[in-house]
């Protein structure tokens, strides 16, 4: 039986009985239905796993010993950032879902020109708790340690102004030839992706003027919420940890 991987903001030690958060006592608790004696792994963002057993359950309290720390080697040592402008529906968690388990280090939802999707104040909590929520589960069920942090949405010009320290920043769109593999070796990526509609011209001429190069992934036109996954997935093969 598989042990289940299980994320919680609570401190770790090894020899120590921690009790479980909210969210992760409520899922072995309630959804899971795990008893004393049952195996855990637990992480907390550290970059290290934790073998756990459970000494007390309960649908509200679940009370765990946490085991000796186990180095987890699934982090890529390409650093990606993923600026994602907004999308309608489940286009949005489909890309934070996928962006995550490829390997992804943070994400930023973004607002562009033709982007149709419009959060401000508590609806914009509401989103990125959401998110981040999709991020740790995402995490936990790909095997990572660290779970990438969703930053609050940005404007194009946020955005720009964030990204200019990366050491390489693309901008993805189908209005160029120049290919992934054209590119120098980086460490850090900032990478763009523009709504349903795309970006317009004049928003990829301003990330081209602060420094983006503009990249296309073929001859076709990919959705908003392929595009990161199919940018990520090549950026690891070449410089990340999927290619070897």
């Amino acid at each position: 039986m598989r042990i289940p991987r299980i994320y919680t903001d609570s401190p770790l030690s090894e020899g120590n009985h921690t009790d479980l958060d909210e969210n992760a006592a409520q899922h072995v608790g309630r959804v899971l239905r795990m008893q004393p004696g049952q195996e855990l792994k637990l992480f907390n963002g550290d970059g290290q796993d934790y073998p756990a057993t459970i000494t007390e359950a309960g649908k509200k309290r679940v009370q765990v010993l946490v085991g000796a720390p186990q180095a987890n080697q699934t982090e890529s040592p390409l650093q990606i950032t993923l600026g994602q402008t907004l999308s309608k529906g489940d286009r949005m968690d489909y890309a934070v879902q996928k962006a995550v388990e490829m390997g992804v280090s943070r994400i930023v939802p973004l607002t562009t020109e033709r982007c149709e999707v419009k959060l401000k104040g508590d609806r914009e909590d509401k989103r990125l708790r959401h998110w981040q929520s999709i991020a740790i589960s995402a995490a936990e069920q790909c095997g990572r340690a660290k779970v990438p942090e969703i930053l609050p949405v940005m404007t194009l010009g946020q955005w720009l102004e964030y990204s200019r320290t990366f050491e390489l920043r693309l901008v993805l769109h189908h209005r160029t030839e120049k290919s992934l593999a054209s590119m120098n070796q980086p460490g850090a990526i900032a990478l763009m992706i523009g709504p349903e509609g795309g970006l317009t011209a004049d928003e990829i001429a301003q990330a081209e003027k602060e420094g983006f190069l503009s990249v296309a992934l073929g001859p076709r036109v990919l959705r908003t919420e392929t595009a990161p996954v199919a940018a990520i997935a090549l950026c690891q093969w070449l410089w990340g940890d999927i290619g070897g």
